[in-house]
């Protein structure tokens, strides 16, 4: 097996080049310091980050989704901007307005506060449609069209959305088009009786993640992202994992299946699933454990199991069909 660090960028020959692996886990361990008990969201989180994708994280209110997207930022040497989302928000509140300059007799474009490494959206699906599609070309492309111009936005760049899926009152569900933009959607769930204690016990928890320091540059997180780019797929698992794609397609179970979009991010964090656990090459497991988040929130199940986007119902939906389809030896 080749070892991660030896296929990383090379690097000066005064100083020696840190192991890729030593970053991951050195971001990881950074953010389990402010959330407790909850590694494998964590690493769910950090797999999306390598994966250059989005985060939908739905749950309820005061488990640590936004704690944990300012984790994520706080761990980075990158730019953070949280939008908190309401009924009156507007696109040019996200995007930014082109101001008419007197001086210059032009206009100026002032970007929003989309125009950040790591975009925080809370409770996405407080605002309007019409507002929520702003997000579709900047989250796709990594660009948006204003006024007849085009921007291209930071990179790396990535969304962090949170939702609260037991509260519907002046909420605007996130159509198909949006939920499909999202790598993966994940729950936090509630702590562990001991870490609850800790949490309870330390009130200066609740600030930690202010606190955190900078472990990893933008410059480094890219070049860990091109080397998760460059982790093998054996063409004996895309065929497993279109399987499974299929699969979800032809279920009497499910009304509509995934995306040729969903196979391509499924192709992606199976590599950066393998990546996290120090493997430059994908094994069935990788696949296995990131299916549930990828495809969960693309499928719309039948009336057996409420036609919505129940995360529960869709999740052990896709469970069951994982157990349907033969992995390769």
């Amino acid at each position: 097996m080749t070892s991660l660090s030896s296929i990383s960028p090379s690097s000066s020959p005064h100083v020696a080049e840190e192991p890729s692996q030593v970053k991951v886990r050195r971001l990881q361990a950074n953010i389990e310091r402010a959330i407790l008990g909850k590694a494998d969201v964590i690493k769910q989180a950090v797999v999306t980050l390598l994966a250059r994708g989005h985060l939908l994280i739905e749950d309820v209110p005061g488990v640590g989704k936004s704690t944990l997207a300012r984790c994520l930022a706080k761990s980075l040497r990158c730019s953070f901007r949280r939008i908190q989302f309401t009924s009156d928000l507007l696109p040019s509140d996200i995007l930014g307005v082109s101001v008419y300059n007197q001086r210059t007799g032009e206009f100026e474009f002032h970007p929003g506060p989309l125009f950040a490494n790591i975009v925080l959206a809370d409770e996405i699906n407080r605002t309007t449609p019409k507002t929520q599609s702003c997000l579709l070309q900047a989250m796709n492309d990594g660009q948006v069209s204003i006024d007849s111009m085009t921007y291209p936005l930071p990179v790396p760049f990535m969304v962090v959305a949170t939702q609260n899926p037991m509260e519907f009152h002046g909420t605007y569900p996130l159509p198909e088009s949006q939920m499909d933009r999202f790598t993966m959607r994940i729950r936090m769930g509630y702590p562990p009786p001991g870490e609850e204690r800790e949490i309870v016990r330390n009130p200066s928890l609740a600030h930690a993640a202010e606190e955190l320091p900078e472990v990893l540059s933008a410059a480094e997180l890219l070049e860990l992202q091109v080397l998760v780019e460059q982790v093998k797929v054996d063409e004996a698992l895309v065929s497993y994992l279109l399987q499974i794609i299929s699969a979800t397609r032809e279920s009497p179970l499910v009304e509509l299946g995934a995306s040729p979009r969903a196979a391509i991010q499924l192709y992606k964090v199976g590599q950066a699933m393998a990546f996290v656990e120090g493997r430059d090459y994908c094994v069935p497991d990788d696949i296995k454990a990131a299916a549930p988040a990828v495809l969960a929130h693309r499928v719309i199940p039948r009336a057996r199991f409420g036609a919505d986007h129940n995360h529960g119902d869709a999740h052990r939906l896709i469970e069951e069909i994982l157990t349907s389809v033969p992995a390769p030896a």
